[in-house]
């Protein structure tokens, strides 16, 4: 059987490496074995932040609403209560926009809230 030298191919596969730990400090961007650890535990944290982002992005809606619908003499449960027996179907994230953008439209969704 022949002979398989890998060098090429190892160097390939570090060089890879090194060039995803830049921006590191010290030896995680210069060596191996620590970048390699640095770009595993980066991934990780990659991973559970892409979930995390989901989670934040709703609780900020949620405070969102909350305050414009304090403005309009409501609080959130109420607000999506009134809107939800009234067959608003409208989610969080719209009703947050919109209540930054506009909040003559808020108002108004608002008031269909309220009377319900």
């Amino acid at each position: 059987m022949a002979r398989v030298k890998r060098g090429v191919t190892a160097h390939q596969r570090h060089k890879r490496l090194l060039d995803a730990a830049e921006g590191r400090r010290g030896t995680r961007s210069r060596l191996i074995k620590p970048a390699r650890e640095a770009l595993l535990h980066a991934m990780a944290y990659a991973y559970v932040g892409r979930k995390q982002r989901k989670r934040q992005m709703r609780a900020l809606w949620i405070v969102r609403l909350n305050a414009a619908a304090r403005q309009n003499g409501l609080t959130y449960g109420r607000l999506v209560n009134g809107l939800k027996t009234a067959g608003v179907a409208l989610d969080r994230k719209v009703l947050a926009d919109i209540a930054v953008r506009d909040a003559a439209t808020f108002t108004r969704i608002a008031e269909v809230a309220r009377t319900r």
